[in-house]
């Protein structure tokens, strides 16, 4: 598999109230998108981003970071082959996203995710 980037999953409570500290305190201001359940605040200049969860919306666990990858499909057959527990099997999400859940050794759950371009 290739991962082309990697962005760390928070949880928190409210996304309002989280913004004021992420955007107004560490400067990751632009808002890339919100879904009112998960939202990536990004600093255009650095490329520093975080993605900031209530609850999945569609999983049953949440995961910790998301990995992308330019081929899901390839992703998901290699985690197959190689025996790791499937958390939310393969799937394309109604906001556009192709992805699935995939449990690592030490217990941590992981997006694997292609964006549609």
């Amino acid at each position: 598999m290739r991962s082309t980037r990697i962005t760390a999953n928070l949880p928190v409570d409210d996304i309002g109230k989280a913004k004021e500290f992420y955007a107004g305190f560490l400067g990751l201001t632009d808002e890339e998108f919100n879904l009112g359940w998960v939202a990536r605040l990004t600093d255009q200049q650095t490329g520093a981003q975080v993605q900031l969860v209530t609850r999945d919306a569609d999983a049953p666990e949440d995961s910790v970071i998301s990995v992308h990858t330019p081929d899901v499909e390839a992703a998901y057959e290699e985690a197959q082959r190689l025996g790791y527990e499937i958390v939310l099997s393969l799937r394309t999400e109604p906001w556009g996203v192709r992805r699935f859940f995939v449990r690592a050794p030490d217990g941590n759950v992981i997006n694997i995710v292609e964006h549609a371009d």
